[in-house]
């Protein structure tokens, strides 16, 4: 019976990462195949023409430029606002608390598209009260990072909370008795405590922030994103230059992948040295 239940938990296993996996290898393939759609049956040859007329392509590139600053525009001030509102929310509790959270985490169940609407709205109609033409109250890329920064800033805001609920407070009453300031007790203490969520924050918000459209589509003015890019494509006809360009990023996703999991190793190799070293060291003087 155990055999069973172990077979049957591998076998689930495999299905699962068949159908995580499987698109993005039918999607890679697609951009070798000689074929003007993008698709792997019928195979007709294999090409590498496709990743040139992606270069050649202006828009797709500009598109792409445009997406990596948006996102990365997004990611940090992400990392700021959320981080800051974990910091208070943390900081306080009662009624003004569940409040304030709720309030946080309310522009998460908010669809995208009344995002996108409303940001656009919001901007413009000040800038019409206002009777200027300053750029920041028109539509434009920069619409589109405060548009995305409005409900992502609440997904790192929950990274970082829960790592705050791992953080012994009695450090800061330590370091404050010997005499730190509040912002030493912020650098030395908190914040280091803190870099592991806010990382994994920034590349959620750095991620999100690629893979949005509905917030874009209504903020973003005259310029394109890779996602605006792609849905005015499927009216004109999609190309295989979008699967080359998507191999790529795979590629790097999974090169950045492999560099993050050698350096999570080799420093949990040096702390277990370092470990080792001082439980030696302390049994030495025992003796």
């Amino acid at each position: 019976m155990h055999s069973f239940r172990q077979n049957l938990a591998h076998l689930y296993m495999v299905l699962f990462l068949i159908f995580l996996l499987a698109p993005l290898v039918v999607m890679s393939g697609a951009a070798f195949n000689d074929s003007k759609l993008p698709s792997i049956v019928p195979w007709k040859a294999w090409t590498t023409k496709w990743f040139g007329e992606m270069i050649a392509d202006e828009r797709m590139m500009w598109a792409f430029v445009n997406t990596l600053w948006v996102a990365a525009a997004v990611a940090l001030i992400s990392i700021i606002v959320g981080t800051a509102s974990a910091i208070l929310v943390n900081s306080i509790s009662g009624r003004v608390r569940t409040v304030l959270y709720g309030m946080m985490i309310s522009t998460i169940l908010i669809p995208g598209v009344v995002i996108g609407i409303s940001t656009m709205i919001l901007w413009t109609k000040m800038g019409n009260a206002l009777g200027t033409e300053f750029f920041l109250f028109n539509p434009g890329l920069h619409l589109s990072v405060l548009g995305q920064v409005s409900y992502i800033a609440a997904m790192v805001m929950l990274l970082v909370l829960a790592r705050l609920q791992s953080f012994d407070a009695g450090l800061e009453e330590a370091a404050l008795d010997l005499g730190a300031s509040h912002s030493q007790v912020m650098r030395r203490i908190l914040l280091p405590h803190l870099y592991p969520a806010i990382g994994a924050g920034a590349a959620v918000a750095f991620f999100q922030s690629i893979e949005n459209f509905n917030v874009t589509q209504f903020t973003r003015g005259a310029a394109d994103t890779l996602t605006v890019y792609v849905f005015s494509k499927v009216r004109a006809g999609i190309t295989p230059t979008i699967n080359a360009l998507a191999f790529l990023l795979i590629c790097v996703t999974l090169v950045l992948a492999v560099i993050y999991e050698i350096n999570r190793r080799r420093r949990a190799q040096i702390e277990a040295a370092r470990q080792a070293e001082a439980r030696r060291a302390e049994e030495a003087m025992l003796l």
